[in-house]
């Protein structure tokens, strides 16, 4: 089929697992046919997507926290300003990570002040 790439490919031009893109696709993030021989397939473009998917979740976003951006997972994520609704997200998703962040800093610190005293 001409334009549309098989799951292994796809995995290779994005550095995603096959089971990265399955689960992507559960999550209603991306969508393939299939071939005659019933393989996955994908449209050509869908490693845009897939780079950017893998982009915001390396930013710390959830996989629930990209479907706000599905509008805009086919371009350049950076091209356009981001909707409201991005900015929301994304902006809850970064006071989680600073409260798991205090938090954790918290336990350091408590178990940094036991150890103290057997410190050599």
């Amino acid at each position: 089929m001409i334009g549309r790439v098989r799951i292994g490919e796809l995995a290779a031009a994005t550095g995603a697992t096959a089971r990265a893109l399955r689960h992507y696709e559960q999550a209603g993030l991306i969508s393939s046919g299939r071939a005659a021989n019933g393989y996955r397939v994908y449209a050509e473009g869908a490693a845009v997507r897939v780079r950017n998917i893998r982009a915001l979740l390396a930013a710390g976003l959830t996989l629930d926290d990209v479907q706000v951006f599905l509008p805009c997972l086919d371009g350049d994520l950076t091209s356009g300003p981001p909707s409201g609704q991005a900015l929301a997200v994304a902006r809850e998703r970064l006071a989680v990570l600073d409260r798991r962040i205090a938090a954790q800093t918290a336990l350091r610190d408590r178990l940094a002040a036991t150890l103290a005293p057997y410190r050599n």
